[in-house]
């Protein structure tokens, strides 16, 4: 049974800094690469759930609060900057103040048990209830202890400081220190590794990822009425599963000539597509449907450059990412056939999966510094809807977020209620290697358009799969 987050409670136990147990850095500023400099200023979430086991004893819940506080301090020992605060320059960059005054760890207690939790819905059970809200500092932390023994860890980064694999490898470095163990991989921030090439070289069609913001037409002149832009304010956040014998359908339908397109490609442009008949069938005509992949540059910018490199790459903290987008008239991409969609996922995925491109992107940021930088699929130039599509299966994360009290259950990113992007995650199944758990954070009505036609497709997350 599902419970209404109106109808549990979740009573604070206290809150307080938690700040590094051996501050071995002075006080000093860490600059963002050209590649953070990507990223606006929005805050993301992530929760992992853990249920307790018959033989841990009553009162195991509150020794292990203790024991993942005080890893956490050494954690942040570790990863020092996540202790600190953003703040701008004289040019008017944001970089990092490496001031050790710590995150927020919030202690708390909920009436409910893990399977009555509404994983469908996180806005019901997570939202303004397991998931911290960060009033400062780059990092928020919230543990929350539940009726039936289990706990839920929840995170909540600015996303200026880590994108998902770093977020990842903080928590399951983290993770590490609470069972006494060294981390898998210590993080590298040295900036040096993404320097841009003197002088500067560009291809041109670097300069069509993102733009200047500076560069944006005043809203009046792009389209005070357009109603789409209107009709996306009412977001929400569902989570559901696809079978894996769906997704090789999927795969199937989205390949040709020999073709063979990849899961994400093909689920890509599946969502392409139903967007740009939602669009139609709302009413919203002429509008361009966009859709961007985020592209992690970590392997391609180590691409041949020996195994120091790889490493380095492997090891860096920070966001190293592109994304590269398709833009189409949502008419003319509802006639396309899927796997006719799935080339053009493929073809702007191609020109971005290279060590090239983010090259060539690290050198474009350099020669437009210090003006802030949007992606140029979300800057609502055009009559458009777009949408950022993120791949979670290589995080890997059910074997790395053991904190010693049993393996994780469930685990999800988590975007604020107040974020008005469409955004959508594909993670791994923590129950069938085959299927995928989908985060969606989508206007309303366009979630309620893609479960009433592709309900075979998308399918509720509940405690029963989970087998909770």
């Amino acid at each position: 049974m599902v419970i209404k987050s109106e109808d549990f409670s979740v009573k604070l136990i206290r809150s307080e800094v938690v700040t590094p147990k051996q501050p071995w850095h002075n006080d000093h500023w860490l600059p963002f690469t050209n590649l953070d400099l990507l990223v606006p200023p929005i805050d993301v979430g992530s929760f992992f759930c853990y249920k307790k086991s018959n033989d841990q004893p009553t009162d195991y819940a509150t020794a292990m609060v203790d024991a993942i506080k005080i890893s956490l301090s050494q954690a942040l020992s570790v990863f020092y900057p996540l202790a600190g605060e953003i703040v701008y320059n004289t040019a008017g960059e944001p970089e990092i103040h490496c001031n050790n005054k710590g995150i927020e760890f919030i202690e708390a207690v909920a009436s409910a048990e893990l399977r009555e939790l509404n994983f469908y819905n996180p806005d019901e059970s997570i939202e303004g209830k397991l998931m911290p809200k960060r009033h400062h500092g780059v990092l928020a932390i919230q543990v929350t202890m539940l009726k039936c023994g289990g706990v839920v860890i929840a995170s909540m980064f600015d996303h200026r400081v880590a994108d998902g694999y770093s977020a990842n490898m903080f928590i399951s470095s983290w993770a590490d220190m609470t069972r006494s163990q060294q981390p898998t991989l210590l993080p590298s921030f040295r900036r040096s590794i993404l320097n841009a090439r003197r002088p500067t070289t560009y291809s041109a069609s670097v300069t069509n990822v993102f733009l200047p913001i500076s560069d944006i037409p005043s809203l009046t002149t792009i389209d005070p009425q357009n109603e789409l832009v209107v009709d996306q304010t009412a977001f929400t956040s569902r989570t559901y599963y696809i079978e894996g014998d769906q997704l090789k359908r999927l795969q199937t339908l989205a390949s040709e000539n020999g073709c063979r397109r990849s899961k994400l490609e093909s689920f890509t442009s599946f969502l392409w597509k139903i967007s740009a008949s939602f669009i139609e069938d709302s009413g919203y005509l002429e509008h361009l449907c966009y859709v961007a992949v985020a592209v992690d540059g970590r392997r391609r910018l180590s691409d041949g450059e020996g195994v120091e490199k790889e490493n380095l790459m492997n090891a860096h903290f920070g966001n190293v990412l592109s994304i590269p987008f398709g833009g189409i008239q949502s008419k003319d991409l509802i006639d396309m056939t899927l796997s006719s969609a799935a080339n053009k996922v493929h073809e702007f995925l191609k020109c971005a999966a290279t060590k090239e491109h983010f090259m060539d992107l690290i050198d474009w940021v350099e020669d437009q510094r210090p003006k802030p930088l949007i992606s140029r699929s979300f800057a609502g130039i055009e009559k458009a809807f777009s949408m950022m599509v993120s791949s979670g299966q290589r995080f890997s994360i059910m074997d790395k977020m053991d904190f010693g009290w049993g393996k994780l259950v469930f685990g999800s990113c988590h975007v604020p209620m107040a974020r008005t992007d469409c955004y959508v995650m594909t993670m791994a199944s923590p129950v069938n290697e085959n299927d995928w758990v989908v985060y969606m954070h989508l206007p309303r009505k366009h979630l309620n358009y893609i479960e009433a036609h592709a309900s075979h497709l998308f399918k509720p997350l509940t405690a029963d799969y989970l087998k909770i």
